[in-house]
């Protein structure tokens, strides 16, 4: 068989398929699918039967279309009305553009197109930086020459720096009160108040000891101006970074808050030894009072005694006036020679033992008591000494007894 004579069958001698069949017609596939979605509606074509009463009519099947694609575009629309409302976060709901509701977290619902929600974080704490900027890790600062330099009362020039943390406490009046980002708002409010609290102080109040008060007056006023405007911020704190004077005069304000805390380590050792010192003179004082007022008493008591002795004497003294003027006038002069080193012997003394004198005991007792003591306190073994030297001593006593009683005759 010729190769070009078509063989039995409409084939070609090496047994190919039709060449007729290829790729679909687009017109042909775009037509079956028109098909097939009309049999899915409901608008086949009509069936061969008698009378031609088996097919669908068309304004059923048009009605069926319809309900089918109003049902679906409603579940698609209830759907995306679906939305969630994460734990610390408030919802918003505005209808038409005017407030409706506020809603907690949650799984939430609201109308498509008709209702609109604003997510509002509540919980978290937002930090705002004046004075200066840090990058992203919180490490490098930039400074903020036009926030930080603000005027002293004193007319002087300082460079501060605060912190301020705030959260939303009413998500309703930030979105209807306040236009621009609320870090833009509370930075505003915060230049504004300390711009005006270190303009009421001096310079050296806000650079030492002033800081912490004028944080806590700062953190007052902008929470009360954030107040008056209703922007729904509250401000949870406000930290003084840093406060000094400009770089061109900050070595001197170095050299003077040196010289003050020198000052007041100065003051506070006097304190120190102050507290140390006083107590104890206010006790040594007392103690002088004491021992004044214990002499005293012994002396008072003394004086008492002696008047009260006088008085014993004087009423002896009347009722035998020779004897008792004898014993005053021997007392006397024991008392008085028990404090001398001087021998008083009788050398009219008709005895012819010898004398014996107890020099070591003598000079000893000159030692401690700054005299020698009279020859009768002499030990028991020289009885012979010491009772020479008592009748010695008692007639060297009597006789100016005598001669004063004589010349008091």
């Amino acid at each position: 068989m010729p190769w070009n004579e078509p063989g039995s069958g409409d084939k070609d001698p090496w047994n190919r398929k039709d060449q007729k069949q290829g790729p679909p017609d687009l017109d042909e596939l775009v037509k079956n699918i028109s098909d097939k979605v009309n049999s899915m509606m409901g608008g086949g074509k009509k069936s061969s039967g008698s009378g031609g009463s088996g097919s669908s009519s068309p304004g059923k099947a048009s009605r069926l279309s319809f309900g089918l694609v109003v049902l679906i575009a409603l579940a698609v629309w209830f759907g995306s009305g679906l939305y969630t409302i994460q734990q610390g976060e408030q919802g918003v709901v505005l209808r038409f553009g005017k407030y409706v509701d506020t809603q907690d977290a949650g799984l939430h619902w609201r109308p498509r197109f008709i209702d609109e929600v604003e997510v509002v974080n509540v919980q978290n704490i937002n930090t705002v930086e004046v004075g200066y900027r840090t990058n992203g890790r919180g490490v490098a600062k930039v400074k903020q020459e036009r926030e930080a330099l603000m005027l002293t009362e004193d007319e002087n020039i300082i460079d501060i720096e605060f912190a301020v943390q705030y959260d939303i406490k009413d998500p309703q009046n930030l979105i209807f009160n306040v236009s621009e980002p609320a870090s833009i708002v509370v930075r505003s409010a915060t230049e504004s108040a300390v711009r005006e609290i270190v303009g009421r102080n001096t310079m050296d109040f806000a650079i030492t000891e002033g800081r912490a008060a004028i944080a806590s007056e700062t953190k007052s006023l902008v929470q009360e101006i954030l107040d008056r405007y209703n922007t729904g911020i509250n401000i949870k704190a406000v930290e003084a970074q840093n406060a000094q004077p400009p770089s061109q005069v900050k070595a001197a304000f170095d050299d003077a808050v040196k010289a003050r805390e020198d000052q007041i380590r100065s003051r506070n050792r006097a304190e120190a030894y102050s507290n140390d010192i006083l107590p104890r003179s206010r006790g040594q004082a007392a103690r002088v009072i004491q021992e004044a007022e214990g002499y005293k008493a012994s002396v008072v008591a003394r004086a008492e005694g002696d008047a009260q002795r006088f008085s014993s004497i004087l009423e002896e003294y009347a009722k035998a006036p020779e004897i008792t003027r004898d014993r005053m006038y021997i007392e006397s002069m024991e008392q008085v020679l028990s404090n001398s080193s001087k021998l008083m012997i009788d050398k009219d003394s008709s005895s012819g033992s010898v004398m014996y004198l107890p020099l070591d005991q003598l000079l000893k007792g000159r030692d401690s008591s700054g005299g020698l003591p009279s020859t009768g306190s002499t030990s028991g073994g020289q009885s012979t000494g010491s009772s020479t030297s008592n009748s010695s001593m008692s007639q060297t006593n009597r006789a100016p007894v005598r001669q004063g009683r004589s010349l008091n005759q």
